[in-house]
């Protein structure tokens, strides 16, 4: 008896000592998740305008001389304008390339398993081989699960701090970009999980390459024009790739705020599940503890009882 009472004090300590880790380490993911919202918002805030910007370079002008003149665009004049970039034009798909974006570390809930399932159903309902995709990764989770399965990791980048800085993950996202531009694949992908609260995350395919977000009835028509050194063209080839990394650059922090979000919750329901069960250990420990001292009561009082009838 007195061996399983130790025991189960060594439990309950046990288990106290660890639901402090865990509630620290709720603590710590609930500041970062919280950075990671802010991060957010001004990427939005960022991603917004330079959309509004994108979209009138495009198209505004064009839509203006349309009025103008009273007259349509020759189709070889439309296709100089808007579709002299390869990022914008769709082309027959041979080759699709993923970027899978999970964490590096562990304790954070179903937040990687539910990305590699889903992005696992994916690829086998989409591809009859592996020929026909090409894998990116940001996180050593993701890296370690497609390389089990045999599948080859063609650019991976792991241990990204808590709130990636564009710098730290240019590497990745120019890449992506590049390989499109070069023909290495024909489409690209994000797959992630969206950060919607703090206690929901939805698994997101979102298509990055070719560009296909740039609405032309989005177009507005400013007072002020904007004047072009050296010329339009130039100037577009420069900001499409920007646009499109900082399409890719948005999914990996909405991804972060994701994690920050799903190991909160789950160091929160680890704590919980450790006061349970230190609240159970101790209710036992004090059953055992009354029922020791009943039983020497009784010992006790048999031995006196039968000294007196001696």
């Amino acid at each position: 008896m007195a061996s399983s009472l130790n025991d189960l004090k060594k439990r309950i300590i046990s288990t106290k000592k660890t639901s402090q880790i865990t509630s620290a380490m709720q603590m710590v993911s609930a500041s970062k998740l919280a950075k990671s919202e802010q991060a957010v918002r001004r990427y939005q805030d960022y991603a917004e305008k330079i959309r509004e910007v994108v979209t009138h370079l495009l198209y505004a002008e064009q839509k203006q001389d349309i009025e103008e003149n009273d007259e349509e665009i020759d189709s070889n004049d439309e296709e100089s304008f808007i579709d002299y970039h390869d990022l914008l034009i769709e082309r027959p798909v041979k080759k699709t390339g993923y970027l899978v974006i999970s964490s590096d570390q562990g304790l954070a809930g179903s937040y990687n398993s539910s990305i590699f399932q889903a992005t696992r159903e994916m690829l086998q309902t989409d591809h009859d081989s592996k020929d026909e995709y090409v894998i990116l990764t940001i996180g050593g989770a993701a890296s370690r699960f497609f390389k089990k399965m045999g599948i080859d990791v063609r650019l991976e980048i792991n241990d990204v701090s808590d709130i990636p800085s564009f710098e730290e993950v240019r590497k990745i996202v120019s890449s992506a970009v590049q390989m499109f531009r070069q023909g290495e694949f024909d489409e690209f992908y994000v797959c992630y999980n969206h950060h919607v609260n703090a206690l929901l995350s939805n698994y997101r395919v979102e298509k990055m390459l070719p560009i296909i977000d740039l609405d032309e009835d989005e177009a507005k028509e400013y007072e002020l024009d904007y004047i072009f050194e050296p010329n339009k063209e130039i100037i577009m080839e420069t900001l499409l790739p920007q646009y499109a990394e900082s399409l890719i650059y948005g999914a990996i922090i909405d991804a972060k705020a994701a994690e920050h979000a799903s190991r909160m919750t789950a160091m929160r329901s680890a704590t919980d599940n450790a006061r349970d069960l230190i609240s159970d250990l101790t209710q036992d420990l004090n059953q055992r503890r009354q029922a020791q001292i009943t039983q020497e009561i009784t010992e006790i009082v048999g031995g006196a009882a039968a000294l007196e009838e001696q």
